[in-house]
Parts: C-alpha cells; structure tokens; sequence
C-alpha cells in the first residue's frame, strides 16, 4: 500500500510539471514577437517615441537576455528558421519552417526552391520531417491557442507555430494546414488554433474569387463551416462578442496588414487591439492559453529603408506590449501563473551614426531621430567628404545610395516615404538582415530562467520549464 501510494505520488508530480491535469490553475504564454527589431531599431524606436532617457514598455522588462539567431545553414538568418527555432528548439535551414535540421528548401543541384507555380509539400522521401512547435504542445494539452501578426496570417512568422513545410513561400499550403478536417490538415493542431488574427486573405479564397488558391477551395466558408467567427474589419472585430465566441479567425487584408502610419483604423485593427480580443477569448480556457503576437511589419519598413514606417511599427508592437501586461495583471495579479516573452526573431543592418546631438522624440515639429545630424559640441550640421549634410539613421546597404549626394533637409529625411541612405547599393526593398544578436525581456511565472547570453533554440527549453508546457 505504500509503495502504492508513494508511485501515484510520483505520477501526480509528473503530471503537474508536464501542465497536465495535476496542475488546476491555468497557465498563461504569450510570446511577442518584433520581426527583424534588432538593438539599433529599438533605440531609434525609443529615442522617436519617448527621448534619448525615456523609456518604452519593453525597457521596463524585468528579466533580460541576449539571443544568438544564426541559423543551421546560415550566418545570418531569415525569418522562417528563427522563429522556427523559438517555437520547436531546432536549428534548421533558411527558409524552412518548423522542420528537422535535414530539410531543405532548395534543390541543391539546381540551387532552385521547391516551389513550381503551385504550392506543394516537401517534394522527395527523406526531405525532413515535422518538429512539435509550442503552440501544437499547448493544444496537445488543452490550453487555447492563438496566433496574430500584422504581416499575412501565413507569412514565416506565424506560419512557424502551427505549420510545417520546406519552404515559407509555400504560403497556399500552409493556409491549407489551419483548416480542421480539410484536406492537408495539420492533425497536431487538434481541434484547430483557436484564434488566427492577421492579413492574407488570398491565400484562403480561390483564383475565381480574387484569391491565390488553384484548388478552387474557399478556406473562410470551410473555416466557418467548422464553427469559427469569421471577421474583416476593425468593426466586425469589435463585434465578435469574446463572452461566446469560442474560434475566431480575422483576415482583415488581401496581402499583409497596413504599416501603422498608414492603416486606416476604421477598417484595420491595430496590433493591440488584435491582441486584446486574442487575450479575451483565450482566457476563457480554464487550462490557460498560449498566444504568439508578432509586429511584423517593422522588419518590411526596414528592408525598405523607410526608417519612419519602422519606428512606428515598433512603437505599436511596444503598445500591444503594454496592452498585454495590463490586460494580464488584471486578470492574473503578479503573473504568477501567465509568462510574457519579448524578443526578435534577427537584427538589420540600421546604424546611429556618431556624434548627434541629443533630439528628444520625434513630434510635428522636431524630427528627432530621423532628422539631419547636429554636433553635440555646437549644432551645427555634421558633414560628410563632399560637404553634404546626412542622417542620424543610416543603413549598411539600401536602395538609397545616390552617385552624387546633394544637400538634405528635415523635412525631406523625416518623411515616412524617405528611404534612408546606405552603405551598399542594392535592389529596392532587398536591404538584408543583420546577425547580430538581439534583445529578448520577459516578465511573469519563471521570467528569472531568461538570462546572458542564449541560443534562440534555448528560448523553447526555457518557456517550457517555466510553465510546465
């Protein structure tokens, strides 16, 4: 009888620290993501909103660490295998999303990927298998599961918590996954994600309907056929009553979102207001939820070079930050049993140059940190070899890099269309990721294991032993 007792002792412990049945109390991930919000875009983000000494939601984050992001086969990594290895704790190749370090998206005798016209799973036996993604371990056990990015709802990013296929672009495919019952159908996901919040419309309505899709399927009407609210707007939204809506999939765009200087907010939603409704119909799970919330469009801003549109975007990832940690304190005071994560998923290649003056943050009338360089000394306007006038922010390859420059103004550097300067010419909108590391901060249930420096693969370990996922 002893040993009897001592056995089921042991199991019950065993279940607990799984997140199983042991434990009653909900627990609570919500994993932010900011893609390509590397450490120079996070100061000229905080220098644009708040000044040189002030301070943005994600700077008040308790717990703090560096994550190394390189890839399996890549220095410098994309989006697709970063994030990837934050979500299953694998290293894998540049462009493959959640799979084993094996796969490839490329034919390495062509050097082509293997996309042709159509999209298609992992083309040949033996090219990788899937690897369990936290969102799938959180369903497994019961919890709501949700996913909103302001880039498409099937873009790398998001794609990496509920799907897997050997190359991003695949994007018809990975549609194709989120749809319970339906043909190509990720049976991991269980019952289906609970909440998909983003744009991409196209790649859930067929070609005869204005959309992407050669099967001539229509993902929404199979998605409501499965008992999912279906929304298109910022109105529509706002009328998906939390209290009884139970699976909710927004695709308010055809492609990606609107950059947040441009999003018209009577149609579009803003990032925290996605991640407002996510958090309400999440919580109704009694087993907690798992929430990934990506501002995804900081890292397009970016690969532009329109430093404005990018420091705007972080600004509203930091707000849906912010709406998080209130909504949660609200709902679970301390954190005790709810663990937010905040990190990037790679760096670009936005440099300060040296030795500005300090500007304040950026209003009508001051352009701040996207302004001319002024010397700390006097104030007056920093020069380069030619005598000509540049930018605080600057990038180490764009598309903005003139055989001749003339004199730049204020107002003409601060505009939200100004592609900033760069080192390296390059193609339009190809400006690189950086390899450098990122920041990642974190509050909550176990927020004290996140610390130094650590391998983005580590991150899945640590949010696991955290809460018990």
């Amino acid at each position: 009888m002893k040993k009897r007792l001592i056995a089921l002792a042991i199991a019950s412990l065993a279940l607990t620290a799984c997140g199983g049945s042991g434990d009653s109390v909900p627990k609570n991930v919500i994993f932010f993501l900011g893609d390509g919000m590397g450490i120079p875009t996070l100061t000229a983000a905080r220098i644009y909103k708040v000044g040189e000494a002030g301070d943005l939601t994600i700077d008040t984050l308790p717990e703090t660490a560096f994550v190394r992001t390189y890839s399996n086969n890549a220095q410098v990594t994309d989006s697709a295998p970063s994030m990837a290895a934050y979500m299953t704790g694998v290293k894998m190749n540049n462009e493959v999303i959640s799979m084993t370090p094996e796969t490839n998206a490329f034919d390495t005798a062509t050097g082509k990927d293997y996309l042709s016209g159509a999209d298609s799973t992992c083309p040949a036996s033996g090219n990788g298998k899937s690897v369990a993604t936290l969102l799938e371990i959180a369903k497994g056990l019961g919890m709501g599961t949700g996913a909103v990015t302001t880039t498409r709802i099937t873009h790398a990013t998001p794609a990496t918590t509920y799907a897997h296929v050997c190359h991003r672009d695949a994007e018809n495919t990975i549609a194709a996954q989120v749809v319970p019952g339906g043909t190509g159908y990720n049976s991991a996901l269980g019952d289906g994600v609970d909440v998909l919040l983003g744009g991409g419309r196209q790649f859930f309505l067929p070609s005869s309907n204005g959309g992407k899709r050669t099967d001539g399927r229509d993902l929404t009407a199979e998605l409501k056929a499965k008992g999912y609210t279906y929304v298109q707007s910022r109105t529509e939204l706002d009328a998906a009553a939390a209290a009884t809506t139970k699976k909710l999939v927004g695709l308010f765009t055809s492609s990606h979102m609107s950059y947040d200087l441009d999003r018209d907010a009577s149609k579009e939603p803003s990032l925290a207001e996605m991640t407002d409704k996510a958090i309400e119909v999440l919580s109704k799970n009694s087993k907690g939820f798992f929430l990934m919330v990506e501002g995804g469009r900081i890292d397009h801003a970016l690969h532009e070079t329109t430093a404005r549109k990018a420091l705007q975007d972080t600004v509203a990832f930091d707000d849906a930050i912010k709406l998080a940690l209130d909504k949660m304190q609200a709902k679970d005071p301390g954190l005790k049993n709810t663990l937010i994560v905040v990190t990037a998923d790679h760096d670009h290649t936005l440099v300060l140059n040296g030795y500005a003056a300090r500007t304040g943050p950026t209003t009508t009338s001051n352009p701040g940190v996207l302004g001319l360089l002024r010397s700390f000394v006097d104030g007056s306007l920093a020069s380069d070899s030619s005598g000509n006038p540049f930018t605080i922010i600057g990038f180490g390859n764009g598309e903005n890099r003139p055989a001749t420059r003339s004199a730049l103004t204020d107002a003409q550097v601060a505009d939200k269309a100004y592609h900033q300067e760069a080192a390296i010419p390059v193609a339009a909108g190809s400006e690189t990721h950086g390899g450098t590391d990122v920041f990642l901060g974190a509050v909550g249930k176990g927020a004290d294991l996140f610390t130094g420096t650590i391998t983005n693969t580590e991150v899945f370990g640590l949010i696991r032993k955290a809460t018990g996922l």
